[in-house]
């Protein structure tokens, strides 16, 4: 398994020093967070693309995901709406293009939400309609291209998709046997009071991309592994049984944007200590 952290944390930085940042820590990859002033579609032009693939070469870091800024705002993919639904495809679809850029592996979407006065079964329906749009807009792409990622949430994020079984549910209700992951959040896991360590186990035959954050069992802290309430040991261990060998996201909250570095190095150190059998990247140091 891999080290790797949310770019969101230093939102304070700009991204190519927080990738530096990352790399001298001594982070395997990084995630890359779409919003400003990190890689917000609209700003990610041949010039800055350019400038990141550099840092990323400088450094030696690779990208472990993309993901766009979305949760609650400024995009709802599951609006029945139908002008703003459409407006949250081409959001994604642009985040699509710039994630392809820098060789990122995964584009992680989130579910979205209901308008409650509309009804859930509609809203339901847009989710699945634009998850299909994207999906073969996914797959008219080159061979290489980033895979669609849906990310469970919470109740304070979408009334929709929260656990692995809403997703799984989600995924019969698409159009035939979609080219489509999951981005599981230990954190929503815990606060869903969803069996964090059955998991790796449920999901061993469909892309799968993880963020590790804890908390205090109530609200979504994303705080530093190690720091709440979460026991990582049984997930970590079926985990490692699983065979998985791609990244682990730490993905911190607003609470450490003041003082990021601390926060990203203890998250670092504490995913050395306890990744069973973890070895640095080439390049990268224990």
């Amino acid at each position: 398994m891999k080290t790797s952290i949310s770019s969101f944390v230093h939102y304070r930085f700009s991204l190519n020093e927080a990738v530096r940042r990352y790399a001298k820590m001594g982070y395997d990859q990084v995630e890359i967070w779409g919003g400003r002033p990190h890689a917000y579609w609209e700003d990610m032009n041949t010039k800055t693309l350019a400038e990141l693939n550099d840092t990323l070469k400088e450094t030696g870091l690779t990208v472990s995901a993309w993901i766009p800024a979305q949760f609650r705002y400024p995009t709802n993919l599951a609006s029945p709406i139908e002008e703003m639904r459409l407006k949250s495809v081409d959001y994604i679809k642009r985040n699509f293009e710039a994630a392809a850029a820098v060789n990122a592996p995964y584009v992680s979407v989130c579910p979205g939400f209901c308008h409650v006065d509309l009804g859930w079964e509609v809203s339901w329906e847009a989710l699945i309609k634009s998850l299909n749009e994207l999906v073969r807009f996914a797959g008219n792409a080159e061979s290489d291209s980033p895979t669609i990622m849906l990310e469970p949430a919470n109740r304070w994020e979408t009334d929709l998709v929260a656990t692995v079984d809403d997703a799984f549910r989600l995924f019969r209700d698409m159009e035939g046997t979609p080219d489509i992951g999951l981005v599981v959040d230990t954190g929503h896991c815990s606060i869903n009071r969803e069996p964090l360590s059955a998991i790796p186990s449920l999901l061993s035959e469909c892309p799968v991309h993880y963020h590790i954050d804890d908390n205090l069992g109530t609200t979504d802290d994303h705080l530093v592994p190690g720091e709440g309430r979460i026991d990582f040991n049984p997930f970590l261990a079926n985990l490692a049984d699983s065979g998985y060998k791609g990244a682990l996201t730490v993905e911190l909250g607003f609470s450490y944007t003041v003082d990021p570095d601390a926060a990203a190095l203890r998250s670092l150190r504490w995913l050395q200590q306890n990744i069973p059998g973890y070895q640095a990247a080439e390049g990268g140091s224990k």
